[in-house]
């Protein structure tokens, strides 16, 4: 485990979400499923207390921790997408099975943790030498729920 690296408290299903987020892109694995020895305020003895796992080189860890406390947008992964394709398929998994799109490329996924689904291009068009493509590009990400390359340029150009 890295020396410093976030821990994400769930209610009880840090196992079933950090499957889930290894599953999404490269350099990703469960690390290490970590059972409580005694009883704990979250649960009984040999509940999965801890799980610790590496998405895209990034090491987290769940915590099983009760109903306490939930997401919220405050913290946020950003993914930084290669291309429309990579961004379509991110959202589509994040969104699946009771998340939610949010706008300008955040969403919340199912266990409430907030994303944001970014393609590369659009750090491109909103750096744009020309102030005026930049602001388009600007203004037309707004408007958006989950970004759209294609939808971006046109707006950059002016079309």
């Amino acid at each position: 485990m890295a020396k410093l690296h976030p821990c994400l408290w769930f209610d009880g299903n840090a196992e079933e979400a950090a499957r889930f987020y290894t599953t999404l892109l490269p350099n990703s694995h469960l690390d290490k499923v970590w059972r409580s020895p005694a009883d704990t305020p979250s649960g009984p003895a040999d509940m999965v207390l801890t799980v610790d796992f590496t998405v895209a080189g990034q090491q987290l860890q769940g915590l099983n921790a009760g109903p306490d406390f939930r997401f919220n947008e405050a913290v946020s992964f950003v993914i930084d997408c290669e291309d429309q394709a990579e961004v379509d398929r991110l959202w589509n998994a994040l969104t699946a099975d009771g998340g939610a799109p949010g706008p300008c490329g955040w969403l919340k996924d199912r266990f409430g943790l907030s994303w944001q689904i970014v393609p590369r291009r659009l750090d491109e068009l909103l750096n744009d030498t020309d102030p005026e493509r930049a602001r388009r590009a600007m203004e037309a990400m707004l408007k958006m729920g989950k970004i759209e390359v294609a939808r971006l340029e046109h707006a950059a150009d002016g079309v």
